[in-house]
């Protein structure tokens, strides 16, 4: 099949969720002996055509110097570029930007498209703009012939809300084997003597009520906030609890085997996201041995079931702090562990995909 990836900036990955998935699918269809396109910001790091046989197409994008409506004209290029190519199968990753040009898609390609999360309910977003992000969706179940639902929770939506079945493909994750406390000590912090979250610092992440909970137990222990907290609310945050010194904000940390071990050496790894599907950073906690404690809604009981513990208020997480059961660490971690390996892990990820678009291609 001739096949492409739009709605990323690119890859080799520099930036997220998104673009660490293209990145591995893209190498397992070649590796299959596929011919695969991923769509690349002009500005994108890696410029060069081709990337372990995955074909690389530049396309310009504004967003650096206009912002956030950079990425309708990138979307736009890109779309554009896609109707000259002769595709297959067009693989699109969300739909935000991009759904407002399903029309100019190529009417002899199939597009099948990851439906993300539920995007308008993100509360950092105005009631405007949350009015736009559900037309958005709407018209991004209308322009594509297939959906992909990251989680059970977004199939059961998009059959309750638009009547659209969807195939459920989660993102993938991988065990990890080995530790090391040396980075610890960039963190001034002992390996179980400490606690953590990492979360994009939005409301929608539960961050207050987490560090609410938090400052409420005064255990005197290190808490990890990892994330980009130079914005508007991270603002907020470190003024609503500088008076307590153990909250620390350390800003985002993107190397992954720091991350990992950072989790896997926390007492335990809060997992507050509420909005979305399956979410990329609670299959890495997973994977990395993390003693996880995670909001209390569908999204991530779907994925943890009974192998971690949860909470909805400041007192929940006041409550886990101190008395979490530390013997069942053990039990959950293996369970998780399990559960990266038979549902989870990359390889099984891509090769539904692949199963998926032969499927797509000879309906």
């Amino acid at each position: 099949m001739n096949i492409a990836i739009i709605g990323t900036r690119g890859i080799p990955n520099y930036y997220g969720g998104f673009e660490q998935f293209a990145e591995y699918l893209a190498k397992y269809l070649v590796d299959k002996e596929h011919d695969v396109s991923v769509y690349n910001s002009h500005y994108h790091p890696y410029q060069e055509k081709t990337w372990e046989g995955v074909k690389i197409i530049h396309k310009y994008d504004p967003e650096e110097k206009i912002g956030t409506s950079g990425q309708f004209i990138y979307d736009l290029n890109c779309i554009l570029d896609s109707r000259k190519r002769g595709f297959d199968i067009i693989l699109q990753l969300g739909y935000t930007s991009s759904s407002i040009w399903g029309k100019l898609l190529p009417n002899k390609t199939k597009v099948v498209t990851n439906m993300d999360g539920l995007e308008w309910r993100r509360t950092k977003y105005s009631k405007k703009v949350q009015q736009f992000l559900l037309y958005a969706e709407k018209l991004g179940v209308k322009y594509s012939h297939h959906l992909v639902a990251d989680s059970i929770g977004i199939q059961k939506y998009l059959k309750d809300k638009y009547n659209e079945n969807s195939t459920y493909i989660p993102y993938g994750s991988h065990v990890v084997k080995d530790y090391s406390v040396d980075c610890l000590k960039e963190y001034d912090v002992t390996a179980h003597q400490y606690s953590m979250l990492i979360a994009r610092l939005e409301p929608e992440n539960s961050i207050e009520i987490i560090l609410n909970g938090i400052d409420l137990a005064n255990q005197g222990q290190s808490f990890l906030v990892i994330g980009n907290h130079k914005t508007k609310y991270g603002d907020y945050l470190k003024r609503k609890y500088k008076h307590n010194a153990n909250i620390r904000f350390v800003g985002g940390v993107y190397d992954i085997n720091i991350l990992n071990n950072l989790r896997y050496f926390s007492h335990i790894y809060f997992h507050g996201h509420t909005v979305g599907g399956t979410n990329p950073s609670l299959l890495e906690a997973m994977g990395s041995g993390a003693l996880i404690c995670a909001n209390d809604n569908l999204f991530n009981r779907s994925i943890l079931g009974d192998d971690a513990v949860y909470f909805k208020t400041k007192e929940d997480v006041r409550h886990m702090i101190v008395n979490y059961p530390n013997d069942k660490r053990d039990e959950f971690v293996n369970a998780n562990f399990i559960k990266i390996e038979k549902l989870y892990s990359w390889e099984r990820i891509v090769s539904q995909y692949e199963e998926l678009f032969n499927e797509v291609v000879s309906q």
